[in-house]
C-alpha cells in the first residue's frame, strides 16, 4: 500500500467542474465508507472547499480512487480525469503539508485552510476511515502548518490585491465585523476578494452581478445576499464598503450615484475599491468628502510593499516542509521495517528460550555449570550467526563486496 493524494483544485480546475465534485458535509461519512468499502483503498480523507477537492488514501494505485470519484458524483470518468492531479507518496506528503501551510491556496498564506483540514480528518475519524498512516499524517501536517505559521512572516505581508482592498478598508474602519460590504461582478478577482473579505466576518456581504446567475453561485458560497445591478443606485446608501471589478467598457458607479450616496448617509464614511480596467466607478467621486476612493495602482503600491517580504517566507516555509517530509518519510519506512524486526526478534527470541531449556536439562542431571554456561553461550552465538554468515558466504561477485558492507555496517564494524 502506497500513500496518495488524488484531487483537483482553483490551479487545475475551473469553478464549473470544482462545484460537480464538491462533497457536502453530511454526506462525507457516506462517501468515505463507499471510497473505502473494498480491499483497493484502505484508509481516506476528504478534503472537499470551494477551491478544491482532494482524496488522502493508502491504495496499491490511484486509479480506483480517481474512477470512484467521478461515478460517486454521477459523471463519466472523462469528464473529470483533464483536471485531475495524483501524487504518490513523497508528492502527497509534501502537498498537504503545503496545502495546510496555505502555500498552496488561491489567497497565499490565508489561515481558514488549516481549520478545513482539521475538519477533513475530524470527518474522517468519525467514518472510522482514519488509519495508522493517515492519522500519522494530519498530525505531521499540523506541527508542520503550526510551524510555517508561528517561523515565518506567510502571513504578515499583504501580497494579493484581495488582501490590499481589506487592508485599506481596515485602515477608515475599526472593526470591519461592523460593515457591509457590495462587491459588483462576480469574476475572479471579486471572487478572491470576497473570500478575503469574508474572513474578517462582516456585517453582511452582497453581490450585485449582470448575469443573475453568477451572483446567487458565488453568494451561496459565502452565505451573501444578492442584489440586481439595476438596484445598485437605490441601495448604494446601505454600504460602507464597495468593491468592483467588471468589464464594463464604461463607469458602473457614477459621481452622481455617489453624491446621493453620501447625502443619504449622513457623512458617515464610505470605501470605494475599484478594480476594473477601464475604471467602473468615476474617478471625480474621489474628491467627495467622506469617500475614500482607490484604484488599482494605489492597491499596487502596496503589493509591492509586501511582496518581498512574502517571498522570502514562502522560501523559508519550502524549506521547512521538505525538511518535515523527509522525517515523515523516515517515519514510513520504520513502519515497513516492522514485520522484519518483529520476525528478527522472534528468532532470537526462539533461538534462546530453546537453547536455555537444554542447559536447564544438563543443569538438572549433575552437569558442570561453568562447562554448561560455556557451551549455552557458543550455541546461542553460533545460530544467531548462522544467518548472516551464510549470506556472506553465498554471495558472488559484485554481490559479495555489497554484502560485506551490509554487514559491517549492520554490525556496526570499523571501517577497515
Amino acid at each position: 500500500m502506497q500513500l496518495y493524494a488524488l484531487g483537483l483544485n482553483h490551479h487545475t480546475a475551473p469553478l464549473a467542474i470544482r462545484e460537480r465534485v464538491a462533497f457536502e458535509p453530511d454526506c462525507l461519512a457516506r462517501a468515505l465508507r463507499d471510497l473505502t468499502r473494498g480491499p483497493a483503498v484502505r484508509e481516506a480523507a476528504i478534503l472537499s472547499t470551494c477551491n478544491r477537492t482532494e482524496l488522502y488514501f493508502a491504495a496499491e494505485a490511484p486509479q480506483h480512487a480517481a474512477d470512484w470519484l467521478a461515478q460517486f458524483h454521477q459523471l463519466a470518468p472523462g469528464e473529470v480525469a483533464p483536471y485531475l492531479y495524483s501524487h504518490p507518496e513523497r508528492d502527497a506528503v509534501r502537498h498537504v503539508f503545503r496545502v495546510a501551510s496555505g502555500l498552496d491556496s488561491m489567497v497565499l498564506g490565508e489561515p481558514q485552510i488549516l481549520g478545513q483540514v482539521k475538519d477533513a480528518v475530524r470527518h474522517a475519524e468519525e467514518a472510522g476511515t482514519l488509519g495508522t498512516v493517515l492519522h500519522k499524517l494530519f498530525q505531521s501536517t499540523f506541527a508542520v502548518a503550526k510551524e510555517v505559521r508561528s517561523t515565518t512572516a506567510i502571513g504578515a505581508n499583504i501580497v494579493s490585491m484581495a488582501a490590499a482592498a481589506v487592508h485599506l478598508a481596515e485602515r477608515i474602519f475599526e472593526r470591519i465585523s461592523d460593515q457591509h460590504v457590495l462587491f459588483i461582478g462576480a469574476g475572479e478577482m471579486i471572487e478572491l476578494c470576497v473570500a478575503h473579505f469574508a474572513g474578517t466576518q462582516p456585517h453582511s456581504i452582497t453581490i450585485a452581478n449582470r448575469t443573475e446567475a453568477r451572483a446567487l453561485a458565488l453568494a451561496e458560497r459565502f452565505g451573501a445576499r444578492t442584489l440586481r445591478m439595476e438596484e445598485v443606485d437605490a441601495a448604494l446608501p446601505q454600504f460602507d464598503v464597495v468593491v468592483s471589478c467588471t468589464a464594463s467598457p464604461l463607469p458602473i458607479v457614477g459621481l452622481g450615484m455617489v453624491e446621493r450616496a453620501v447625502r443619504a448617509r449622513r457623512h458617515r464614511p464610505m470605501v470605494m475599491v475599484d478594480l476594473a480596467v477601464p475604471r467602473d466607478i468615476e474617478a471625480e467621486a474621489a474628491g467627495l468628502d467622506d469617500v475614500f476612493l482607490y484604484t488599482v495602482d494605489d492597491l499596487a503600491q502596496i503589493v509591492a510593499a509586501g511582496l518581498e517580504s512574502r517571498q522570502q517566507a514562502v522560501v523559508e516555509a519550502e524549506d521547512i516542509i521538505d525538511n518535515r517530509v523527509d522525517g515523515f518519510l523516515h517515519w514510513m519506512q520504520a513502519r515497513d521495517a516492522v514485520p522484519v524486526i518483529r520476525a528478527l526478534r522472534q528468532h532470537a527470541e526462539t533461538v534462546r528460550t530453546g537453547e536455555l531449556e537444554r542447559a536447564l536439562k544438563q543443569l538438572a542431571r549433575g552437569d558442570e555449570p561453568g562447562k554448561v554456561l560455556e557451551a549455552l553461550s557458543h550455541s546461542i552465538t553460533n545460530k544467531l550467526m548462522h544467518g548472516p554468515t551464510r549470506y556472506l558466504n553465498q554471495a558472488e561477485g559484485e554481490a559479495h563486496a555489497e554484502a560485506g558492507r551490509i554487514v559491517r555496517q549492520l554490525f556496526n564494524f570499523p571501517e577497515q
